[in-house]
């Protein structure tokens, strides 16, 4: 059970500092909403971002919020050069927590349905082509001593469209190499399984053999990716070599583990893979989030109209 209860409308609470009504929230998202570690930390920074803005405006008390002051908060933002995500972020943090605090009682009124956001443009997802991504899948180096572990990583990356988080959190026991499947857990902890290919599977059963029983430790647990001193791999350690062996291939700067993500989803989707398959893979709740790979797809086709129609 949450430390933090709902209250009927009937029950007001005492008024209470902004600071302590933001760490009863936090506490709420963590025991009760079922929300990623990951975005419960990044709603805590936008949170704590914002209180310190209050402080400047001499508000110290939930009561004293407003609309107002929420919007030149944002315009602050804007300024900052704060991308429209980042902003439409901490508007949803904001949003969420004042909600939070009308069904405590904390405060009467629920404005949230007015605060208007910056108007997001659908950005079109940044993708290589299937040489580019063959290029990186090449970047390891047979003579260097991560060679196998490094492998299977890029391999299990573009072949499944995991984030780098849950590959990362990938025990030995979430994989099955003979059927050709792995389990991982996804944002909220929903699991999911997805399918293997050959490539991934040759490659990842290598490392299994030859390398990984040679970095266990007492510390190493079941994890699949370990380090030099036997720990799990983090998250941002698989961002790092993704980014080195792609400045190696020559690709561009701005390669990171979510474009192969997307070009594990995009390069589906242009072989014939059904939106509602992809869907399932990658893990989306919704599938207009998914839907996002088949404008990338037209927009190649426009590209190509344009190039090569006698008429353009």
């Amino acid at each position: 059970m949450s430390s933090v209860q709902l209250q009927s409308s009937s029950e007001k609470l005492v008024s209470l500092p902004l600071g302590r009504s933001v760490r009863d929230f936090l506490d709420y998202l963590v025991v009760e909403a079922g929300l990623s570690n990951n975005t419960i930390l990044a709603y805590g920074r936008d949170l704590r971002s914002f209180l310190l803005y209050c402080k400047s405006q001499h508000v110290s008390r939930l009561e004293q919020i407003k609309p107002v002051l929420i919007h030149k908060y944002l315009q602050i933002l804007s300024r900052a050069e704060k991308s429209e995500s980042s902003i439409k972020r901490c508007l949803v943090a904001i949003r969420m927590f004042l909600r939070f605090s009308k069904l405590t009682g904390l405060i009467d009124d629920d404005f949230t349905a007015i605060l208007e956001g910056p108007k997001l443009w659908q950005k079109l997802p940044t993708i290589c082509s299937k040489q580019k991504v063959i290029d990186l899948l090449n970047g390891p180096l047979p003579d260097e001593p991560f060679y196998l572990r490094d492998k299977a990583i890029l391999e299990l990356l573009y072949a499944t469209g995991v984030r780098a988080s849950e590959l990362a959190g990938l025990k030995t026991s979430d994989l099955n190499l003979d059927i050709g499947y792995l389990r991982c857990l996804g944002k909220g902890n929903r699991e999911r399984v997805i399918p293997i290919g050959k490539a991934a599977i040759a490659a990842t059963f290598e490392y299994l053999r030859e390398l990984r029983p040679k970095l266990v430790k007492s510390q190493s647990g079941d994890f699949l990716l370990l380090s030099r001193t036997g720990r799990p791999l983090s998250r941002i350690e698989v961002w790092r070599l993704v980014k080195k062996y792609a400045i190696r291939a020559g690709l561009p700067k701005n390669l990171t583990v979510h474009t192969l993500r997307h070009c594990f989803a995009t390069h589906l989707l242009t072989g014939g893979a059904d939106l509602r398959s992809v869907q399932e893979m990658l893990g989306h709740v919704d599938i207009a989030t998914t839907q996002i790979y088949t404008h990338v797809d037209q927009e190649r086709l426009r590209r190509i109209h344009k190039e090569f129609h006698p008429r353009p």
